[in-house]
């Protein structure tokens, strides 16, 4: 036969990807999750062992629903599943970097990958591979909670991904030791399902679950929605007794508040509730807030990136005047404004055992700052962490701000960046903790149009603290000659100043009427010599 004469068809496949690009893309998420950016600026930077562990676990779970998604088309090319392959990583990071870091209080609520036997109460399947679980995984991962007689009180399911038939597995075995659970972490455990498959495995959780006596109860990262917060009807309604409450990033809008309070029965027990990265709003914060008003005993209250404006905000700190126990508080990044956050000032008195408060991102501006300030001053004596940034902040309010600070004794962390400080405000705050407060760890005062001099005083009041760690004075304007003097003021110790890597040596204020005075080194400098912090008149 005449080779000429021959049709020859090359189809290329693009489906699945070699192993060498699966870790090209985990390499690029975790350079992605330890870059600096704009969330980074607002919820933190991951560390890059972190980084590392959630590309990982990001790179797992898109590639599983890739390839389900390819199974069901296998004589195609693979480009559709390469392009969900490449959202659902995108999707993924996002929501990753929109929660920032863990902090020690959310690694232990998931129940630590590393905590598994010999503590005979934990039963967690949250490590290793991420990713879909069939029925016969199933079976072989829960044999332990079959076994008669064992004593599990914790299950975590988080990172792995339950499907129907895996959830069958599930029911009956859960079943057969509600009875004795008291936390269960069913954060993350139908990534990457279609939401019809994903609401019915919510509802098989739910129902083999309903009646178990819970302290702690954690269904973040699920997306779930009102429809998600309804499919757990059963589970939330038989709850009397719950200490714990964890809905983050759960696309908890105003109806699946609503529902959150509808279906919980009782919260005079609850000690933390933690909300974060939803779509709240006003109406959705009013909702909590009537949550809120009936947990007396909550110390943790976390309600950050949720949308909340005025009227929520306002909502929210008069319920909190209800709960004279709060320990920490944490309302970053909303939509409030000055009405909300003098409001909230009126609520701080009753917190005497207050150790943190988070209020960055919050349109508090100087009227309701000084108002949040003197309130602090007059309350919280053992404060720890005081988060004020992006608020609009000038010196106006920072001489009322200093008067806070000096009275705060056990603070470790101060983060007042992205503010309008400049020289004046900086040399207040620097006073206000140049003496004593030797359990000052960390201060942030990057991006306020400091200068020179400002940096300066700031160096010399925290260099020779015995337990500090970090100032961070990036994005400022701090001339060449004032970068030279910070490097000199810290030779002995350079770890503890931060990157400077985003100052502008010639930044310039857009304020004209303060540029005379903000490029007057020479008058600042005479002011700083018995320089006091004196409380508002």
């Amino acid at each position: 036969m005449d080779s000429t004469s021959q049709t020859h068809t090359v189809s290329i496949k693009l489906w699945p990807p070699s192993q060498s690009t699966r870790l090209v893309l985990v390499e690029r998420m975790t350079k992605n999750l330890t870059t600096p950016s704009i969330f980074s600026r607002k919820y933190g930077l991951l560390s890059k062992e972190e980084a590392e562990e959630e590309a990982s676990q990001i790179e797992s779970t898109a590639f599983a629903a890739a390839n389900q998604h390819y199974e069901k088309e296998p004589d195609g090319d693979g480009s559709s599943a390469v392009q969900l392959y490449a959202k659902e990583s995108s999707k993924l990071m996002l929501e990753i970097l929109r929660r920032g870091p863990r902090t020690k209080d959310a690694e232990q609520v998931m129940i630590s990958e590393k905590v598994t036997l010999p503590d005979e109460s934990i039963f967690d399947i949250s490590g290793g591979c991420r990713g879909f679980v069939s029925a016969e995984q199933a079976e072989e991962l829960l044999k332990p909670l079959s076994k008669p007689g064992n004593k599990y009180t914790k299950i975590c399911f988080s990172n792995r991904s339950f499907g129907l038939e895996s959830a069958h597995v599930a029911r009956p075995i859960l079943s057969s030791i509600k009875n004795q659970l008291k936390e269960v972490d069913l954060s993350d455990f139908v990534a990457g399902r279609p939401e019809d498959e994903a609401l019915e495995v919510m509802n098989i959780f739910s129902s083999a679950l309903e009646g178990c006596d819970l302290r702690c109860l954690n269904l973040s990262n699920n997306a779930l929605g009102e429809k998600g917060i309804r499919a757990f009807e059963a589970l939330l309604k038989s709850q009397n007794n719950l200490e714990e409450l964890y809905l983050l990033n759960d696309g908890i809008s105003e109806e699946a508040a609503q529902a959150v309070c509808e279906l919980i029965p009782s919260t005079k027990k609850l000690k933390i509730l933690h909300f974060h990265n939803n779509m709240t709003g006003d109406e959705g914060a009013v909702a909590i807030s009537k949550l809120v008003k009936q947990s007396p005993f909550l110390e943790d209250f976390r309600c950050s990136s949720t949308r909340v404006g005025s009227e929520g905000g306002v909502a929210l700190a008069e319920a909190l005047g209800k709960c004279s126990y709060l320990k920490k508080l944490d309302m970053r990044d909303n939509m409030f404004d000055v009405e909300a956050g003098v409001a909230l000032s009126k609520t701080l008195s009753n917190f005497s055992g207050l150790t943190e408060i988070y209020l960055s991102y919050l349109n508090l501006e100087d009227e309701g700052s000084k108002a949040l300030a003197n309130a602090l001053l007059e309350s919280a004596p053992s404060l720890e962490v005081l988060d004020m940034a992006g608020n609009d902040i000038t010196a106006e309010a920072a001489s009322v701000l200093a008067v806070c600070v000096a009275a705060k004794q056990s603070l470790t962390k101060l983060n007042l960046s992205e503010n309008e400080l400049k020289d004046d405000g900086a040399i207040s705050i620097a006073k206000a903790f140049e003496e004593h407060h030797n359990q000052l760890t960390e201060v942030d005062m990057s991006t306020n149009s400091i200068r020179r001099v400002g940096a300066r005083v700031l160096a010399q009041a925290v260099v020779n603290k015995p337990r500090f760690k970090l100032l961070n004075l990036n994005g400022n304007f701090i001339s060449d000659e004032g970068i030279d003097e910070l490097k000199d003021i810290f030779r002995n110790s350079p770890d503890m100043l931060g990157p400077l890597d985003e100052n502008d040596p010639e930044g310039e204020d857009i304020d004209e009427e303060d540029a005379e005075g903000d490029h007057n080194n020479d008058e600042l400098e005479s002011r700083l010599q018995g320089l006091k912090i004196k409380p508002e008149e």
